[in-house]
């Protein structure tokens, strides 16, 4: 089972279910573009400072993830208006490793303006959606070592704004 796609340009949501990279993907594909970029993250085995990971719960502030991932999507297109598609889907609950927790796809005619929309996308998201990860190893569970304060959207990268820490 997973998320439908919206009628829109723009498919961002958070979801308990698998995320289809196949679905967001052949959604973000058009006749009218000869690019579509896809950035898939997974869960995997280590962390920063951290071996031995077996799993991720991912937290949202539902309401405000939401809001935030359609802030980043209409920022990409304001930077890039030729994009014509672009899927931010989000994973919250518990994920096992080699599951897919986020997926980033933007489609545009050509293929720099798809690159530099789905790795604004990604970058972006990572620093100003309130997703918080707590990881999983054989020795207990905490949340993730790597946070920091959640930014506006159209603030410059490694600016500090005042808020909750994500992962």
């Amino acid at each position: 089972m997973t998320i439908m796609p919206p009628a829109g340009a723009d498919w961002v949501g958070l979801t308990p279910l698998p995320l289809s990279i196949d679905d967001a993907t052949a959604w973000a594909t058009t006749p009218s573009c000869g690019a579509v970029v896809c950035f898939t993250g997974i869960v995997r085995d280590h962390s920063e400072g951290r071996a031995g990971v077996t799993g991720l719960t991912y937290e949202a502030y539902e309401a405000q993830a939401t809001r935030r991932l359609g802030d980043v999507a209409a920022e990409a297109r304001r930077r890039w208006p030729d994009v014509a598609r672009l899927a931010l889907l989000h994973r919250v609950g518990d994920l096992e490793l080699s599951q897919a927790s986020v997926v980033v796809v933007a489609s545009a005619p050509h293929r720099a303006e798809a690159f530099e929309a789905a790795r604004f996308c990604i970058d972006t998201l990572k620093e100003t959606v309130p997703i918080w990860k707590r990881e999983h190893w054989a020795g207990g569970s905490d949340w993730a070592t790597c946070s920091h304060e959640v930014r506006p959207v159209r603030e410059p990268s490694g600016a500090s704004a005042p808020g909750r820490g994500v992962a």
